[in-house]
């Protein structure tokens, strides 16, 4: 099939080719003319993959329109905050029929709207139409081509099943979902739990620290999932712990990293400032909480990272309100 890439990052070069891999066209938009001019003629995204021989096939263009032009995929690979903004300037050249796919894992701030529902405020596009990806999915290992699996959910089960073959390679594996709000879900919130047990790291703890925060904010997570009408199951798959485990234990993880570097006593600013690659968890952080709170979900974790990346609480001191709360039963509340 005919596929646009709409953003040229790590994880959008990786999957754009997974899906060239899997026998596609692939298009990549990207905004930076001269990497999309680079990437086409030398098969290598330098910014994100350097080394990485990319398909002969896969082809990139800063003109979103050449992209566009045919396609009967659209993934959509920018960062979530951006992503209103972008698809508003792209929709008039949204092919009709198009399935829109969204590689993103956050909220939108002000909003708290999930990306599939930007996708269809935006385009007003139905549910079959609609589509995100989410798993344990670190980019570069991806690009490197080993053995990992993911989730295609869509509300249509029949869309989903054609995405997953339209994705499917020796070393990638999706599995199909048609609960999309959990599969986004999963992917929103690990990113917070990620940036907990970075901290967690970045002070010195160890893993029965970070087992704690993981096992928790998956409790927290799944909560949240339920209070939105989610299947419980899909947290016990690779868009739930799957997708939390892999980003809160690989140094591969920009959210765990950005995290490390608030426990060793960097500033959010600093960390900003050296961080290449956008961590969705610090902007989604504070949104997740608001989201629970109007759903009526005690979420401490996620309430501590908003404001350790926000207010400006120091990470010790969150690590000692967190241990200092109430004592409670594991499966009574929180």
């Amino acid at each position: 099939m005919r596929v646009a890439v709409m953003g040229m990052g790590s994880w959008g070069t990786a999957f754009g080719m997974v899906m060239a891999d899997a026998g596609n066209d692939v298009a990549l938009w990207g905004r930076n003319d001269a990497r999309a001019r680079a990437l086409t003629a030398e098969h290598e995204n330098h910014a994100f993959h350097p080394g990485i021989e990319l398909p002969p096939t896969m082809w990139a263009s800063s003109d979103p329109g050449r992209v566009l032009d045919g396609a009967e995929i659209v993934v959509l690979a920018v960062p979530a905050q951006t992503l209103r903004e972008n698809l508003t300037r792209w929709t008039d050249e949204l092919p009709r029929e198009a399935v829109l796919v969204s590689l993103m894992k956050g909220l939108e701030v002000g909003t708290l709207a999930r990306m599939s529902e930007v996708m269809a405020q935006v385009t007003g596009r139905p549910d079959h139409q609609l589509a995100v990806v989410s798993g344990p999915n670190l980019a570069r290992e991806i690009a490197l081509r080993q053995p990992a699996a993911t989730v295609v959910a869509c509300a249509d089960e029949a869309v989903a099943a054609r995405l997953q073959q339209a994705c499917m390679t020796p070393y990638f594996r999706p599995y199909t979902n048609t609960d999309v709000v959990g599969v986004e879900l999963g992917g929103i919130v690990k990113n917070i739990i990620a940036l907990a047990t970075g901290m967690s790291e970045g002070m010195g703890f160890g893993d029965n620290t970070n087992a704690g925060i993981i096992t928790r904010g998956l409790a927290e997570m799944t909560r949240l999932g339920l209070a939105m009408d989610a299947d419980a199951m899909t947290f016990m798959g690779l868009a739930g712990i799957g997708d939390l485990v892999a980003t809160c234990m690989s140094p591969l993880s920009r959210n765990r990293t950005f995290g490390e570097n608030l426990g060793r006593g960097m500033t959010v600013d600093e960390v900003v400032g050296i961080t290449k690659q956008t961590a969705e968890g610090v902007k989604s952080s504070q949104a997740v909480l608001e989201l629970a709170r109007r759903a009526g979900v005690d979420m401490p974790i996620a309430e501590h990272v908003a404001a350790v990346v926000h207010d400006g609480l120091a990470p010790r001191d969150m690590v000692r309100s967190l241990m200092t709360r109430d004592a409670k039963p594991e499966w009574e509340g929180e």
